[in-house]
This record gives C-alpha cells, sequence and structure tokens, in this order.
C-alpha cells in the first residue's frame, strides 16, 4: 500500500528522533522490559535537553519501583520540568468517570497542573503555550480500546501542540492485552465524540507510539513535530504481567489487567440499561440488571465462545446503575487469554440479554452508537441478528485499517 504524504513524512520523523530502539540486552527473566520512560531517563534526558518541558500524565506514569515520572524528572536536574497537564480523573488520579481535577499546583512539586479534559484545538493550544512549554511530553497507560479515551486525549494534545509550535514527544508502554490484531467496528466520523475521535477499530491493537504515528500520518491536518521513545524488550504476543511491570489503575473503573482485557468488549453495556458492573470489585467483568436471572450465563454459555465461561453472578453496586439494589447478571471468567476475542464476546452478550431479558434496551441517546462507532450494532441486533452476523458486518472496513495499521507497527 503506497504510503500518503502524511505518513511518508510520519515515518521519517520516527525514524530520525529517539525512536529506533536498539536491540534488548539480556536481563533476568520477566525484567527485560524497558518503557519509554526507562529509556528517556537512562540516556540522561538527551532528547529533552535546552527544552523547557511539559508532561502529559496520570498516575500509571511511574517507574519500575513505582515512583512517579513527574517526581523523578522535577528532582533530576538535567531536566527542566515546568508543566504538568491531567487528562480525564486528573494527573493524581481523584477523580471519577467524565471528571477531572482542575488548575491546581501540584503539592507535591509546586508544578502547575493545567486540565486537557474535554479541552482541544486553540482552547488547548493556549493551555499549552500559556505554560510556557518548549517540548510536550506524553506519557499515559492504554489499555486497547478505542473508547478509552486516554488514546484521544493523546490526539487533541498533538493537534494542539501543533497549533501551538510545540514540540511532542510520546513515551511508549505496553498494550497490556497484546498488540496481535485490530478486532471490531471501526468508527464513522460522523460518530466521533471523545470516546473516538477518528476511524480506528474497537479493539486497535497497538501501542501509544503506534498510534501517534497513525495519527500524524493519517488524521492531523499538518503533522505535529513528533519524536517517539519506544520501549525495548517487548513483544506483541505478550500480555501485560510478561515482565513484571506494576500495575497502576489507569482509571478508578480499571482496577487490575483482567479488566484491560475485557474492557473492549463489555464496555458497549454503558450503551445499553444494564450495569457494566461499575460500584464493584470487578467493573466489566460483572455485568447485569434486575430480573436477570441464570438463564443469561446459561444462554452464554451455550454459544460455546473460545476462551471464555460465564457465571450466573448477584451483585450490589455501590454507585453508578442500580446502586444498593441487588441485581442478577453474569461475571466473565477468561480462562485462555489468547483465544479470547473481547469484542466479539461483548456482541454476543448483548445478543444474548436482549434475548433472555425482556427489559433489555439500549440508552436514550443511542450511546450505544457512539461506542461502536455507527449505527449498525444496534440496529443489527434490533432486528435479530444473531452474533456471527452482527460481526460480519464490520469486516470489510476492518480489513481496509488493519492495511492502513501495518503501516505504523512498530515491534514484532
Amino acid at each position: 500500500m503506497r504510503l500518503s504524504r502524511r505518513a511518508l513524512l510520519a515515518a521519517t520523523t520516527a525514524a530520525t528522533s529517539f525512536s529506533a530502539a536498539p536491540p534488548a540486552t539480556a536481563a533476568a527473566p520477566g525484567k527485560n522490559l524497558r518503557t519509554g520512560f526507562d529509556r528517556l531517563s537512562a540516556e540522561g534526558y538527551a532528547l529533552l535537553d535546552g527544552q523547557r518541558v511539559g508532561i502529559v500524565t496520570n498516575p500509571t506514569g511511574v517507574t519500575r519501583d513505582v515512583h512517579h515520572i513527574v517526581d523523578v524528572m522535577h528532582a533530576d536536574t538535567r531536566v527542566n520540568l515546568v508543566a504538568v497537564f491531567g487528562p480525564e480523573h486528573g494527573f493524581r488520579g481523584t477523580a471519577q468517570a467524565g471528571g477531572s481535577e482542575g488548575r491546581y499546583d501540584d503539592p507535591a512539586t509546586g508544578l502547575p497542573v493545567y486540565d486537557t479534559y474535554l479541552k482541544s484545538g486553540r482552547p488547548l493550544a493556549d493551555i499549552f503555550t500559556t505554560s510556557g512549554v518548549d517540548t510536550v511530553v506524553f506519557d499515559i497507560q492504554d489499555v486497547g480500546a478505542r473508547f478509552y479515551t486516554y488514546i484521544w486525549t493523546l490526539y487533541d494534545c498533538m493537534e494542539a501542540a501543533q497549533l501551538a509550535g510545540r514540540r511532542f514527544v510520546v513515551l511508549d508502554r505496553p498494550n497490556p492485552v497484546t498488540g496481535r490484531s485490530a478486532q471490531g467496528p471501526v468508527l464513522h466520523k460522523e460518530f466521533a465524540t471523545f470516546v473516538g475521535r477518528q476511524p480506528i477499530s474497537q479493539a486497535h491493537g497497538m501501542t501509544v507510539t503506534e498510534l501517534a504515528r497513525l495519527y500524524n500520518g493519517e488524521f492531523l491536518t499538518t503533522p505535529v513535530p513528533l519524536e517517539t521513545v519506544l520501549m525495548t524488550g517487548w513483544k506483541r504476543s505478550e500480555f501485560y504481567d510478561a515482565h513484571g511491570l506494576p500495575w497502576v489503575p489507569p482509571s478508578p473503573n480499571m482496577p487490575t489487567p483482567d479488566t484491560a482485557l475485557v474492557y473492549s468488549g463489555t464496555c458497549m453495556f454503558e450503551g445499553t440499561n444494564l450495569s457494566e458492573g461499575r460500584g464493584t470489585t470487578r467493573p466489566f467483568e460483572l455485568l447485569g440488571a434486575d430480573g436477570i436471572d441464570g438463564r443469561w450465563a446459561g444462554a452464554a454459555n451455550e454459544l460455546g465462545l473460545p476462551g471464555v465461561h460465564f457465571r450466573e453472578a448477584y451483585f450490589a453496586p455501590t454507585f453508578s446503575k442500580f446502586q444498593g439494589k441487588t441485581i442478577g447478571g453474569v461475571q466473565i471468567h477468561v480462562h485462555d487469554r489468547a483465544a479470547y476475542d473481547p469484542v466479539r464476546t461483548g456482541i454476543a452478550l448483548l445478543v444474548t440479554a436482549k434475548k433472555v431479558w425482556s427489559g433489555f434496551s439500549w440508552r436514550p441517546d443511542n450511546w450505544i452508537d457512539r461506542l461502536t462507532g455507527s449505527t449498525r450494532v444496534r440496529t443489527a441486533i434490533d432486528a435479530g441478528a444473531g452474533t456471527d452476523e452482527v460481526v460480519a458486518g464490520w469486516q470489510e472496513e476492518l480489513a481496509a485499517f488493519r492495511r492502513i495499521r501495518k503501516e505504523y507497527l512498530l515491534y514484532k
């Protein structure tokens, strides 16, 4: 496939920056992965020399020994860190879904913290200008799903940095659910929101540096001066626990890597009147509603979906849908991660929930269309389509995205 002018520019930028990762050196088993920040600091922050630096990060921006990188950089005279930019949930992670921490001075470092949540374009560019930074650095742990907002914070910040004439550096971390393949429906542009700005698949199978190159090459009208710091020692087939990295919840309802494993499928239940497990200790693994019984788990198990079993479950969410009420549903138990397809599983659960529970309904605002990227999933399920038919409906668009995606992959 021929590269566009933007794709060529993005590829050239990556190749001439700190992106080129040297072969991983021998290390203790499970400890050979070095994140983008590991490599940046090991090189004495040479990539940031002479720059006034601002960093977009949250509680996941930590070293292997769980020191926050803002604290580490602030204490190091080799880097001039002057500002922090917080995404949804905030820099220190104190806000729930749909919230942020606002503008404040960080008590630990005294650094000004600016709020980027739901800001884009010129207003966000003005924040970068006001902060006085020369270079914006991005380091946040993603979870591999299109509707997880941090990858769109990345996109918005890249666009704003270009408008403000700032340089942009992305530090890489693993995709916790592997980078093996892209799965699920591709967003249609008319359904673009903060849970999906551009036409990528629901489970994208990329790292944030790969996404940054994709954005620069395919979606940004004018590419930003982009440099990326890759990981060493990571393979596309590896799950998060392969290297013993500490898991810090990227958001309050993403407590474990197990949550990330199912999220790209079960987050679709945010578009229904069922609980997606918020307010429980197993968000997105527990699903249910008042009036659902064991028939749902039975119907889901009868499908024989690869890598997963469904348990009849009863729970009482402490907040969000059905707060304080005991409801019935299912718990997802993934027993073979390599075989498990989260998006197909999520569709199967929607289909079976609608069949066994007469109370099933979509959210009145058709939020499911924003999550899945078009009306296709909702209308197909309403028309009585089974799992195979729904999944077949997006294959042509998914194949086209996979061809584009392939040009921006950086790891084997």
